[in-house]
């Protein structure tokens, strides 16, 4: 996997003129409605073509810097959105743009919401039978339809035997949830196998669906900090405090070579 390029992307992103870099990364000023309203454009026409998404946070803009095939896979997405309030602060301080959040838990809720039974959903990811309640509680909360599950603990050995279950399922949207980077990169090597118009990189979403993690408080999630209510309030996410003072500084290093 590691020496091949991965694909191109199918279609050119929404909006070009509205692409921002971030350290080298794209992020679309895309808000949530408008994330909704394309996505199911690209869902349900004719031509299927795969479509890569990634919402974009600071831990993935750090790790990106030390993984040149990681940020490849980003770099060709064909939409990244704001994941976070660290994201938002990042494009105010370098580029002086207000960028709307379209947070990946939002996203997929909501086009589960506005599609219902039409949407054929697989659930790739988390720890082996998350998968399947999730989608249990997907197809009685919303109405959806799943066209499979599978989990995410497996090797890359194992990659296009997953990518096959995938791309024989029929899906229009697949979460992919086996973390930051891995998800991302395994979507976009494998777009044209999985044979879905949606591929998004959802982290821990499926946990959230499950009900084996807790969504964040609805005051957090407006607000934009919910992260900080994870870390808090999770030991195994203290970890995940450095890379996040590591992104302030990088962003506070290039606000200051740009001279802003």
């Amino acid at each position: 996997m590691t020496n091949a390029r991965p694909a191109e992307p199918s279609t050119p992103t929404p909006a070009d003129s509205a692409r921002l870099d971030l350290f080298g990364l794209p992020l679309d000023v895309i808000s949530l409605d408008a994330t909704l309203d394309l996505l199911g454009e690209w869902m349900f026409t004719q031509s299927r073509a795969p479509h890569t998404v990634v919402t974009l946070n600071p831990e993935l803009i750090v790790q990106s810097r030390s993984h040149p095939e990681f940020a490849g896979a980003v770099q060709i997405a064909d939409l990244v959105t704001a994941d976070g309030v660290g994201i938002v602060y990042a494009a105010r301080q370098l580029h002086g743009v207000e960028v709307p959040r379209a947070p990946g838990f939002d996203i997929v809720a909501g086009l589960m919401k506005r599609h219902g039974a039409d949407l054929r959903v697989f659930f790739l990811g988390a720890k082996p039978g998350v998968a399947e309640v999730a989608a249990q509680n997907a197809a009685r909360d919303y109405g959806i339809t799943v066209a499979g599950v599978h989990h995410g603990y497996f090797d890359l050995p194992e990659d296009q035997r997953v990518a096959d279950l995938v791309g024989a399922s029929n899906a229009h949207l697949v979460l992919t949830a086996m973390g930051g980077g891995r998800q991302e990169t395994f979507n976009q090597y494998w777009r044209q196998v999985l044979n879905a118009p949606v591929l998004i990189g959802c982290g821990g979403v499926i946990d959230v669906l499950a009900g084996t993690a807790d969504l964040a408080p609805a005051w957090t999630r407006r607000m934009g900090v919910e992260w900080i209510w994870r870390v808090v309030g999770d030991r195994k996410r203290w970890n995940r405090a450095p890379r996040l003072a590591q992104f302030v500084r990088l962003v506070r290093a290039e606000k200051k070579r740009l001279g802003r």
